[in-house]
């Protein structure tokens, strides 16, 4: 009742899952992933615990395929499992139950599995597979793209509710105090793979940073829109000096590090969603 993809980016140190099905809150069953250990995705009648015991058993350096093998061995329900595993040198394994529900099978390569059960057709795995290795872009797009892919080649043939993706890597997540890069979850929804997508676009316009010749300078034109924004919002108004309600406006919207009132620049996608977002 579930389709995913699990996979990792050696240069990029990342490693993640991107999964979807017609069942509710998916990503809180399906996705296992820690940094410099390797990612599991664990689905058809879930045995939860592999999550947590896969990765811990590639963090010992066991790996994606040993793994599997250990988590295999003791489980009397074994046939009912689908499991995809990569491990942290970029090994990966998939496994698929003689007691999966059909379209039932996977496939893996050089870091990644792809997996998928009680699919509308057999084209789903191959799909994901195809577009994954043909999309460019860091590990998260690839995923996205991936899962996408699968998901309008027929996905889960009773229908769509939840998707989600996790991606970890060292030192990436909120402050750098944790390697949770992408913890995201559409866990109802009638269409939620590109709901996840549009999530992911969020990520990268709050989190992402542009390179400096995307600054715009807030001078001229800019700053007649900024102006603007700032009148409509409220935030400009009885005298108050523009950089003071340039900064409080940044600081409110969560744009803290992707602006510089002081030193009068705005990321230029920022300062686009601003003007279609604000501007009357």
């Amino acid at each position: 009742m579930t389709f995913s993809i699990v996979a990792c980016d050696l240069e990029e140190q990342a490693w993640g899952v991107a999964v979807a099905s017609k069942f509710p809150a998916v990503g809180a069953v399906v996705p296992w992933v820690q940094a410099e250990a390797g990612a599991v995705a664990t689905q058809s009648f879930a045995n939860t615990s592999y999550g947590p015991r896969g990765l811990a058993l590639m963090a010992t350096g066991l790996s994606a395929q040993e793994t599997l093998e250990r988590l295999l061995e003791d489980d009397p329900d074994r046939e009912l499992r689908q499991v995809g595993l990569v491990d942290a040198k970029g090994g990966s394994a998939t496994f698929s139950g003689s007691g999966c529900f059909a379209w039932a099978g996977g496939v893996s390569g050089e870091g990644y599995a792809i997996q998928g059960n009680i699919l509308a057709n057999e084209r789903v795995v191959p799909a994901m597979e195809e577009t994954y290795l043909n999309t460019e872009g860091n590990l998260p797009t690839r995923l996205h793209a991936a899962l996408l892919a699968g998901d309008r080649a027929g996905g889960d043939k009773r229908g769509r509710q939840s998707a989600a993706i996790y991606v970890a890597k060292p030192k990436a997540g909120y402050g750098g105090f944790v390697d949770r890069w992408l913890d995201y979850r559409v866990d109802d929804h009638e269409d939620p793979v590109p709901r996840l997508g549009e999530l992911l676009e969020m990520h990268d316009l709050y989190f992402g940073k542009s390179p400096d010749s995307e600054r715009v300078e807030l001078k001229d034109q800019t700053l007649m829109q900024m102006r603007e924004i700032l009148t409509n919002t409220g935030y400009l108004k009885n005298g108050k000096e523009f950089t003071l309600a340039f900064n409080e406006f940044i600081g409110n919207e969560n744009f803290e590090e992707r602006a510089d009132p002081e030193a009068k620049w705005i990321d230029a996608p920022v300062l686009e969603y601003f003007v279609k977002k604000f501007r009357k």
